[in-house]
């Protein structure tokens, strides 16, 4: 399943897929503050990538909720791995859709000054951490498309999701986005 829209000038895709197999300069790992590996996304990325993405975010040390920070991608086809971490869900109340806003636009910056020229991303938070896929789906699309409207030198910028049912929710909620 593949989608395909353009922002500007950047291809914004949803497609189903493992995240660990795009070729992309970047791939964005779904990280835990501590960035020592975890389930999920989080570990099929330090699994497949090796120990050197490991050794590289320990020596970075933490990530706060929001933030995002870049390693080597190890053994990895992406060069890069950029660790964002999302919110752990509670009830939408607790600031949840602001740090997960900041989770998808502070990786596209970060991306954007390290010269990255095409990224792809998960559903971030919507495993573990609970956040329910529509409403993250709309912030995480929204944000990407209000960064992409901005000057910029992405080419590629695509969601890699893991099971048709969350394809099929992204693909509807970015056509339910005004742009």
């Amino acid at each position: 399943m593949y989608h395909e829209t353009l922002i500007n000038k950047t291809k914004l895709v949803l497609k189903v897929g493992d995240l660990t197999e795009e070729d992309t300069d970047a791939i964005v790992n779904a990280a835990n503050p501590s960035l020592l590996g975890g389930g999920g996304v989080d570990g099929a990325i330090h699994r497949k990538g090796g120990p050197k993405i490991l050794e590289e975010c320990k020596k970075i040390g933490h990530c706060e909720p929001g933030q995002a920070v870049i390693t080597s991608g190890g053994n990895l086809k992406a060069k890069y791995v950029i660790h964002t971490v999302g919110p752990i869900y509670l009830d939408g109340k607790h600031k949840e859709p602001e740090i997960l806003k900041n989770a998808y636009t502070n990786s596209l910056k970060l991306a954007e000054e390290q010269g990255i020229k095409s990224i792809a991303f998960p559903s971030i938070s919507t495993g573990a951490y609970g956040y329910p896929a529509k409403e993250a789906s709309k912030i995480a699309l929204e944000a990407i498309i209000s960064y992409l409207k901005t000057e910029t030198t992405l080419e590629v910028v695509k969601i890699v999701l893991f099971k048709v049912e969350l394809f099929e929710i992204y693909k509807h909620s970015l056509n339910s986005l005004p742009f």
